[in-house]
């Protein structure tokens, strides 16, 4: 079931968090970094799980901006001048719900692969 547009899209003034707020839910808090590095883009998820790429020294990633997409995501461009991913609503909804989960596995991967968020 697709997820209706959030009530509320929220950057914080250093530019390092976006706050999200859906009807009916409590704000979700994204850092940035972790937007960046888990963007929807096929530059970073590939076109298979195979193809993913773990995207190292995003610590200091801010948000430049976003513009909606139709009725249904956003498109979000950072200060590295990334700017492919669609972020839909079902895709921040669940970013959202499952932030430290991700966020562990993401910190995993960089340890496994010998990568560091600062490079």
């Amino acid at each position: 079931m697709a997820m209706t547009a959030p009530k509320e899209l929220r950057v914080a003034k250093d530019r390092k968090l976006l706050t999200v707020t859906f009807p009916d839910h409590r704000p979700f808090e994204l850092p940035a970094e972790l937007l960046r590095v888990l963007s929807p883009s096929a530059e970073v998820q590939g076109h298979s799980p195979e193809q993913r790429v773990t995207v190292p020294g995003k610590k200091n990633v801010a948000i430049l901006k976003i513009e909606p997409v139709g009725n249904y995501a956003v498109r979000i461009t950072f200060d590295d001048f990334h700017d492919t991913g669609i972020f839909t609503w079902n895709y921040l909804h669940t970013l959202g719900h499952e932030k430290d989960k991700r966020w562990q596995e993401y910190l995993d991967e960089l340890a496994q692969k010998g990568m560091s968020r600062d490079r």
